[in-house]
């Protein structure tokens, strides 16, 4: 049986640029190769589409190096109708062929990779690939939509305020009473950015100006969110397979025992402070619950490819915090590490997700 060919698309030009390549990296090293053939597309920060080398070590996570995509002098040229499957490269000695693509894994997190924009250019070419759809992409990237369409689907979310540099300038005392409303502490977050990129934790008011700043920086429109006393739980969602029941992972849990949050260097670069626990110690109800609230979530804003669900949990209630569409890949990421935990190997994972894409 002939392998199916897999394009593994990382970098772009968001913000988490480099946490996309990282994850690209593990993702070459971890993929099947009995099974896939692989084709690494990298998207510089500015945009350019390249062939990349296929090897996962130059893609390594190193807080003193992050990983980047540099532009090679490569263009790739993709199918110039929705009848062709071909993937060409431009360099140097001129235009040759890739051959067809089966399907392309879009691991692109942040801005024009996992707000539906990417997801939509290969519709556009009629090419399968891996994660969310369209909408669902856009709806998950969205903090702000996401919450309004999970409370309408009666899934229980965290209080919040939205505003825009405009509506602080039309009515600041207006926009802050209703922020303050929210007690004290705070979380100031963009509403389009992910892997904690321009968060803050707000513990006093003379500390929201610079924390609304941070987060303009990343997007035009900032949540400011109710902190909820609790535990931090989360769990992987995958669809299910023929029209099946979205399945569920075990729980894993981030214990912070020496930061304010989960931020960008504890996730990443392994700053001290944070442990990450999976399994979770919960109850059996009480994983049960958990399962079924993740689903719920994962439905309400599309059910398609995978997603991680994030949670408050305070003793008593689970709070959904943010369903992730593509969210954090790398072999120690924990949606991976749940799936490993539930007895799905990191490899079988990756096949899973390339299975999804096909037969959807």
């Amino acid at each position: 049986m002939d392998k199916a060919v897999v394009a593994v698309l990382f970098g772009g030009r968001s913000s988490e640029h480099s946490i996309s390549s990282a994850t690209a990296g593990g993702v070459l090293r971890a993929i099947d190769r009995e099974r896939f053939d692989v084709i690494p597309i990298g998207i510089t920060r500015d945009g350019a589409y390249v062939l990349e080398d296929d090897d996962p070590g130059k893609f390594a996570l190193d807080p003193g190096h992050l990983p980047e995509v540099v532009d090679n002098g490569t263009r790739i040229l993709w199918p110039d109708s929705a009848r062709s499957r071909e993937l060409r490269v431009s360099d140097a000695d001129g235009i040759r062929s890739l051959g067809e693509v089966d399907v392309v894994f879009p691991i692109l997190h942040g801005r024009f990779g996992e707000d539906g924009t990417i997801q939509g250019f290969l519709e556009l070419l009629d090419l399968p690939y891996v994660g969310a759809g369209l909408l669902m992409s856009a709806i998950g990237m969205d903090k702000h939509t996401t919450k309004q369409v999970l409370r309408a689907a009666g899934v229980p979310v965290v209080p919040w305020v939205t505003l825009t540099r405009g509506d602080l300038a039309r009515d600041r005392a207006y926009a802050e009473r209703r922020i303050r409303a929210l007690g004290l502490p705070v979380f100031v977050k963009p509403a389009r950015a992910g892997s904690s990129v321009g968060v803050s934790k707000v513990s006093s008011w003379e500390e929201l100006d610079a924390a609304l700043e941070t987060a303009f920086a990343e997007d035009r429109a900032v949540l400011v969110e109710q902190a909820v006393t609790g535990r931090e739980v989360e769990c992987g969602v995958l669809q299910g397979r023929g029209g099946a029941q979205p399945r569920v992972s075990v729980a894993g849990e981030i214990v912070i025992t020496g930061r304010d949050f989960y931020d960008f260097d504890a996730k990443y670069l392994g700053a001290p402070g944070i442990d990450l626990v999976c399994p979770a110690e919960l109850a059996s109800g009480e994983l049960a619950e958990m399962q079924r609230i993740a689903a719920r979530a994962f439905e309400a804003v599309g059910g398609e490819g995978l997603s991680r669900v994030d949670f408050f949990f305070t003793g008593t209630e689970f709070f959904v915090n943010e369903v992730n569409t593509m969210p954090g890949f790398t072999p120690i990421s924990m949606f991976p590490t749940c799936w490993i935990a539930s007895g799905l190997s990191y490899p079988d994972l990756i096949t899973e997700l390339v299975e999804l894409a096909l037969e959807r």
